[in-house]
């Protein structure tokens, strides 16, 4: 038998409780939500009242601004979220089934349909309060790394996402009918944990360099800089991410065992990839732009 980890047994469910015949439950998804939204929260703020980190030491906005702002992101990230997985991910099934596009309580959320969101409440709440658009973006991209590491967190406790067939020696064996679809000849199937790899990468390795940035290198001082390295890369970390994490099913099919949404000749991108090119080129703009300013 190959090496491999054992899923750990941990359940989605921190606690539940049955109340009147119906059952109330915290999952840890849930939670990682809130925990992140709040740590997000909390260095925005530590942003905003630290006036030297910004141009000319003046702050863009006040720390109530902030705290409407938030309001408005997580509006953003769910609407925008559950809309990019129905149009990205599952159009047909949800043009067949467009009752169920608002059942978001069923899961299925993307994460370029969250930032397409927060992209759109920012701009509408900027315009709205006369607070400079460059700046506020890049405080939003300060706060969003602890939410992505605990998000991945919580899919790999949800043994959601996970990544494709391995035999490396620290490959995970999930737990599920389809996690063990590996093929006729695979006693065990071990599988990337992919969620791990995208909370190491996304949450960890590039919320760290955006913090050095902006408290150590001032990088706050100069508008749309923050902002730019993380769409660059998020993007990067996705775009490599994707190599070792199971494609959604219906992008699978005998022709396509990749899961490409896009290909030629066998090669070519799936929908996580092609999703995330443009930000890493939106990033890179950004960047060189932020640094001719």
């Amino acid at each position: 038998m190959r090496a491999a980890i054992p899923f750990p047994p941990i359940s989605p469910d921190i606690f539940s409780v049955t109340l009147f015949g119906l059952d109330f439950a915290l999952r840890w998804y849930a939670l990682a939500y809130i925990v992140g939204i709040l740590i997000g929260w909390r260095l925005a703020l530590m942003a905003v009242k630290t006036a030297r980190l910004w141009p000319e030491d003046k702050s863009p906005m006040s720390t109530a601004q902030v705290e409407d702002l938030l309001t408005m992101v997580i509006l953003g990230v769910i609407v925008g979220g559950r809309i990019g997985y129905v149009v990205f991910y599952q159009p047909a099934y949800y043009l067949a089934h467009p009752a169920e596009a608002l059942m978001i309580w069923q899961g299925g959320m993307s994460f370029h349909g969250g930032l397409l969101g927060v992209i759109a409440a920012g701009l509408y709440f900027c315009t709205r309060n006369g607070v400079p658009k460059l700046q506020a973006a890049d405080m939003m991209a300060l706060a969003v790394a602890p939410g992505l590491l605990l998000g991945r967190i919580a899919n790999f406790i949800n043994a959601e996402l996970w990544g494709r067939q391995t035999d490396m020696p620290w490959g995970v064996i999930f737990p599920g009918q389809a996690a063990q679809e590996c093929g006729p000849l695979i006693e065990i199937c071990a599988r990337h944990p992919s969620q791990l790899y995208e909370a190491a990468l996304e949450g960890v390795l590039l919320g760290t360099l955006l913090l050095w940035l902006a408290w150590r290198r001032g990088a706050l001082k100069t508008p749309g800089l923050v902002m730019g390295t993380f769409f660059a890369g998020y993007g990067l970390a996705r775009f490599i991410v994707e190599f070792f994490r199971q494609p959604d099913a219906q992008f699978i099919s005998l022709d396509n065992p990749l899961g490409l949404a896009l290909q030629t000749g066998g090669y070519g991108f799936t929908m996580g990839q092609l999703l995330s090119i443009p930000m890493i080129l939106l990033g890179i703009w950004f960047i060189l732009r932020a640094r001719k300013a």
